[in-house]
């Protein structure tokens, strides 16, 4: 295994490598949880690696090897666990010409739950969403992460965005395409119950929780009468996550080197930390093969998991190392605090 620079802990293990030199040497049915962010096809392209996924030559290509990233990630997380995938549209153009848009979300859908058996006879469509039994992964849910759209504008400086656009001709505008958290769940029964049994304690969000709700924080009586983790859990449920904080992201500026192209632009955390509690065990494992600069090791690290963490890029790699040390100083100063 081709491991460039690696740091491993107690509490998370870092890799400088190749996400599928890593995974092939994992069991089967280790890991608890993976979230992460693949290279967005089309649109970013993170280095000059040739083992980068970002530079293959056109999507199919693109596609083709991603598959076996999922195909790996199938066979080394437990059954009945879930793996959580964060994406987006993809912008064909940024023309001015109303940006026709890529389904990279549906490929992606498409990718984790069609039909692997070569021999099976069932129609097209249910071969497609894995209906007739022999696909990977079962889809088990789409979170709509929102965007503010000037911020977007002045990001990505999408023609399509510009106010300019629709007093000239509306025709051509086109809207801020939410993030998405596409969450999928490997087949079997989970033999370790996810248990919160004294409720969620914690809000990853930017709502005010409002008072009469705050008296019931750190409840132990019946949990049917827990309105602290009631209210969070309906944030949660919500399919249209708009109470994110799009700003909660690590530090990434200085993880930049002459060879990119694009900015890289981290998952935010509180979708990560979200991911984490709601389908993770307090001390159980979140994977992630394209670590980027750390931030879901960072969110495992601190909601009191073990984070594992790929990063093919050595700029990338060091920024995540730093941050995730960052984890650990914050998490021991709160414990100090007590």
């Amino acid at each position: 295994m081709a491991i460039k620079e690696q740091q491993v802990t107690e509490d998370y293990a870092l890799y400088n490598a190749d996400c599928m030199d890593v995974m092939k040497e994992m069991p089967d049915d280790k890991i608890n949880l993976s979230v992460y962010s693949p290279p967005f096809a089309g649109m970013y392209q993170y280095s000059s690696d040739e083992r980068d996924l970002s530079n293959n030559d056109n999507y199919d290509d693109f596609m083709q090897h991603y598959q076996y990233v999922v195909n790996e990630l199938y066979r080394i997380t437990i059954p009945g666990r879930m793996t959580a995938v964060h994406c987006m549209d993809i912008n064909l153009s940024n023309t001015g010409n109303g940006d026709a848009r890529r389904d990279f979300p549906g490929d992606i859908i498409e990718l984790h739950t069609q039909c692997m058996d070569d021999k099976c006879t069932a129609s097209r469509w249910e071969k497609k969403v894995g209906a007739c039994g022999h696909g990977n992964w079962e889809f088990n849910a789409r979170y709509d992460v929102w965007k503010e759209p000037l911020t977007v504008r002045n990001r990505t400086m999408m023609k399509s965005l510009a106010h300019q656009t629709i007093v000239e001709d509306a025709t051509k505008c086109n809207n801020a395409s939410a993030d998405y958290l596409l969450v999928f769940r490997k087949k079997g029964d989970n033999p370790i119950p996810v248990k919160h049994p004294e409720g969620l304690k914690t809000y990853a969000g930017e709502r005010k929780i409002p008072s009469d709700v705050m008296k019931y924080q750190n409840w132990t009586g019946k949990q049917i009468e827990n309105r602290y983790s009631h209210w969070i859990w309906r944030q949660y449920a919500s399919a249209f996550w708009d109470d994110v904080r799009l700003d909660r992201v690590l530090p990434y500026q200085p993880a930049r080197d002459v060879e990119d192209e694009k900015h890289i632009h981290p998952l935010q955390l509180d979708v990560i930390e979200r991911a984490i509690v709601l389908w993770t065990n307090p001390g159980e494992i979140v994977f992630t093969p394209f670590m980027g600069v750390g931030s879901e090791v960072y969110g495992a690290v601190l909601n009191n998991r073990i984070g594992f963490g790929v990063e093919l890029k050595p700029s990338y790699y060091r920024q995540a190392v730093k941050n995730i040390k960052a984890a650990l100083e914050e998490q021991y100063k709160e414990m100090r605090l007590f």
